[in-house]
């Protein structure tokens, strides 16, 4: 009768085992073996640990000789399977992995497992396994769209350096408008959700009208100053610059990122701005959005409060809005801006680069 390996943890191998037991996204089958060592350090026998993990008898004493023998070594890894890999196998793999990146089907975009393998003569699994192994997801895409503004780092460096380092005595005002907010209300009422099915709505719906959101998001503190009017032209532009100069407090300069509309630029604008010098335009390069920081918080709008709501009207639209918002400038802890101009301008670099390799 073989006898159980007395298993002793040094407090860095107990802490390490400990985060496997507990990490959200480690796989179970090494959940499972740091369970056995834990449970082995207790001085447990095989057959109990067995009964509490819920493994045969046998695994747990080969995961147990195995961390005894190896440590942590021995049960991160599954020991070699016998018998000779396919000599063909590395180069099938390739084949797969050049077709995957390097072409596409003659009456589509993109492969699925099924047309690869149909066309190199492999089995779909074959074909799945080497795309997981390898991280390849041909039928997801990102899009993506570097700047083409000739003064790009210029601008970069000053939108992050007012979020880096604001000036004194100043209010930092991240400004936008997020245009042409429809009020739709499905045409049947949704089931909820419950447990083992998720709730539900109907593909179509009815427009019952739209509204225009102005925002301004303070960098600092997070809250913003919004307002929703019917269009957005210059007009109301000015009108929004006239709510911000009344919720701020008067003695402080204002610096507010723009993106480049042409009605943040009209010359009743600019005539505007002149006669309050207190505010400072501060626009973002063309194809940029990202660098805006409302943009974070229409997102945010947009996820939790718009996206799946049904609105009979707009006033009821524009409710909701006034809610979030309020909500939002009672909960608020801010968004932080953590890249610097020179990580940012180092990647878009990189990306131009990769793009100048590519032929068309």
């Amino acid at each position: 009768m073989r006898v159980a390996v007395a298993i002793e943890l040094t407090d860095e191998e107990r802490a390490e085992l400990t985060s496997y037991v507990r990490g959200a996204t480690t796989p179970q089958r090494l959940v499972k073996r740091a369970q056995v060592v834990l449970l082995a350090a207790q001085g447990m026998a095989n057959q109990d640990i067995a009964k509490q993990v819920g493994m045969a008898r046998g695994p747990v004493g080969t995961w147990r000789r195995r961390f005894a023998e190896q440590r942590l070594a021995g049960i991160e890894k599954d020991a070699p399977r016998p018998g000779n890999p396919s000599p063909d196998r590395a180069e099938l793999t390739e084949l797969i992995l050049e077709a995957t990146t390097q072409t596409e089907p003659e009456h589509a975009t993109h492969w699925s497992t099924r047309t690869l393998a149909e066309a190199l003569g492999v089995s779909d699994t074959r074909v799945a396994r080497v795309w997981r192994a390898h991280g390849l997801q041909p039928h997801r895409v990102k899009t993506f769209k570097v700047s083409n503004d000739p003064h790009f780092a210029e601008k970069v460096r000053d939108v992050v350096g007012l979020y880096l380092d604001p000036p004194e005595r100043a209010i930092v005002l991240s400004v936008d408008e997020k245009t042409q907010v429809q009020a739709l209300d499905r045409t049947q009422k949704g089931l909820p959700i419950h447990p083992g099915k998720c709730g539900t709505r109907t593909h179509d719906y009815k427009r019952n009208g739209t509204t225009t959101l102005f925002a301004a998001l303070n960098v600092a503190e997070g809250i913003v100053i919004d307002k929703c009017m019917k269009r957005h032209r210059h007009q109301e532009w000015i009108k929004f610059l006239k709510e911000i100069d009344a919720r701020t407090p008067p003695e402080l300069d204002l610096h507010l990122i723009a993106d480049n509309y042409a009605t943040h630029k009209h010359p009743a604008v600019k005539r505007w701005l002149k006669r309050h010098p207190r505010f400072h335009m501060h626009f973002i390069p063309t194809s940029s959005s990202w660098l805006n920081l409302v943009e974070r918080f229409f997102a945010d709008l947009t996820t939790k409060r718009l996206r799946r709501g049904s609105f009979r009207n707009v006033p009821q639209l524009v409710k909701a809005i006034r809610g979030y918002v309020e909500h939002h400038n009672d909960t608020t802890e801010g968004f932080t801006w953590t890249k610097t101009a020179n990580a940012i301008l180092e990647k878009v670099a990189r990306a131009k680069a990769t793009l100048d390799k590519i032929r068309d």
